[in-house]
């Protein structure tokens, strides 16, 4: 009989919380505060310690983080934002809603992030900021970036959606550049019960800016000094954030560690590519994504024997249908293509036991001894 393995399990993750969660889900009932207030300040204040940085602003998803760190720094009609094509659509979508056009950079291949030396061909006279993205839980390589962005005067935001708590050369991903954007959508390292996000920056003036920004461009109420969005976050999200980010480091230790047992188990199937973690990195696993030649073969005979597998991102960005008038060409970006036809994001979240893990890796040995990896 085979071992079930869910791709994820948020109710393993809840149950030990239930009662921390209620108690303070209830406190934001009694007080009325659900969109911003106290609950939203506290959890800003917490995750700007826990990040090591001076500001932390609480906004209604990753997206809107992105796009208003974009409209922060100034980025508009007729700029260009250098970022990759290797992401979920949303580090895209912020530029051209900023009213900015996306250009695209290939990725270093084994760590699957911004390579720098694509930046120099991608510059133009209208370029104005780099994303670089911090992919499934290890943060691109920015000293290089941030380099580059210095001799060019060009802004950098850190696109960190999927790295809360990972660690570049010991500073934490998205406190190097002039912003980091953050998701806290529910199945991140750090989720909320339904859609929030925030941006750090250690910068004064671009704080006030950003909290301005999310608010309808209200300096104070019924005062506009420019004009804004509603992007704040909710109250009821704020204190359960505030409640799983005392647990953050834990449940990103776990994840290592069951990053660990993968690597152990699947080190002698020369078929597959594991995961690799850069020397200047602290890796945090949101996704433990493998490389193998017949990914939907492979993914097919795992969900037959009840391991559930998931992929990102079977299409890059500069090939998508809603891209295509920026003319990029199947070719265009050669390593962000054949990746993309190749990963398997297996199984990760912190309550996974070692026994399903051994299950996930009998499944993919199977599949060896099956003919199905070539």
């Amino acid at each position: 009989m085979h071992i079930r393995v869910p791709f994820l399990d948020l109710n393993a993750h809840h149950a030990p919380l239930r009662s921390e969660l209620d108690r303070a889900i209830r406190e934001v009932i009694d007080s009325g505060a659900f969109a911003g207030g106290p609950f939203v300040e506290k959890f800003e204040a917490d995750f700007a310690s826990y990040c090591g940085c001076r500001y932390a602003i609480g906004v209604g998803s990753g997206t809107e983080a992105l796009w208003l760190s974009l409209l922060a720094c100034g980025v508009g009609a007729g700029d260009e934002v250098i970022t990759v094509s290797n992401t979920f659509m949303a580090t895209a979508e912020a530029i051209t809603y900023s009213g900015a056009r996306p250009v695209f950079v290939d990725v270093n291949e084994a760590t699957y992030t911004m390579d720098p030396a694509g930046l120099e061909e991608a510059l133009s006279p209208r370029t104005k900021a780099i994303i670089p993205v911090h992919l499934f839980g290890q943060p691109a390589d920015m000293d290089p970036i941030l380099e580059f962005a210095r001799n060019h005067n060009l802004f950098v935001i850190e696109d960190a959606a999927q790295a809360h708590g990972s660690k570049y050369g010991g500073r934490s991903a998205g406190t190097l550049g002039d912003a980091g954007c953050f998701s806290f959508y529910p199945s991140k390292n750090l989720g909320a019960f339904g859609e929030a996000g925030a941006i750090v920056t250690n910068n004064p003036r671009l704080q006030e800016k950003l909290r301005v920004l999310r608010d309808h461009g209200q300096v104070r109420k019924y005062h506009h000094s420019m004009v804004g969005w509603n992007c704040r976050m909710d109250g009821i999200q704020a204190a359960v954030l505030s409640v799983k980010l005392r647990h953050l480091e834990s449940g990103n230790s776990r994840r290592r560690a069951h990053a660990l047992q993968y690597n152990q188990a699947l080190e002698e199937i020369e078929e597959i590519v594991t995961p690799s973690e850069a020397l200047y990195s602290r890796h945090v696993y949101h996704v433990y994504a493998i490389r193998v030649e017949e990914r939907d073969e492979i993914i097919s005979f795992l969900n037959e024997r009840g391991i559930q597998c998931g992929v990102h991102y079977p299409v890059p960005i500069h090939l998508q249908t809603a891209y295509q008038a920026l003319g990029y060409k199947t070719g265009s970006l050669p390593v962000s293509e054949r990746i993309a036809s190749e990963l398997i994001s297996l199984p990760m979240f912190p309550e996974l036991t070692e026994a399903q893990i051994a299950a996930v890796a009998l499944g993919l040995r199977g599949a060896t001894t099956a003919g199905v990896m070539a």
